[in-house]
């Protein structure tokens, strides 16, 4: 049974950076694309970052140019590597595949102060 796990979220200041993981336990993770979603309060998760199998990536636009995606498949692990973070990326932060077809996993919280 796949199951993902986040990590590498807290509290940060805004501009600090925060780079969060999610191992994807199972055997076919290097044939799937990924992404990494955000989830506020009282709104659906959000797609924001993807990585295709082949490692081709796409933004919204709220990240573009912040945040980057990355993949090791040899540690079935996805990255999200956020730089000049600020206040409106506070969220919960998920990952599963860019379609969210598989049970979601815990979320890990950033939460980013003025």
């Amino acid at each position: 049974q796949l199951q993902l796990v986040e990590s590498g979220g807290g509290l940060v200041q805004a501009g600090g950076s925060l780079r969060l993981s999610c191992v994807v336990s199972g055997s076919i993770f290097d044939s799937v694309d990924m992404g990494w979603y955000i989830q506020v309060p009282g709104k659906p998760r959000e797609l924001v970052a993807s990585i295709s199998k082949t490692g081709r990536t796409e933004y919204a636009d709220n990240v573009k140019g912040r945040f980057t995606i990355s993949r090791d498949n040899s540690k079935t692990t996805v990255y999200l590597q956020m730089n000049s973070l600020k206040p409106k990326d506070t969220a919960v932060y998920y990952c599963n595949t860019d379609t969210g077809r598989w049970a979601w996993g815990q979320g890990t919280q950033v939460t980013v102060s003025s």
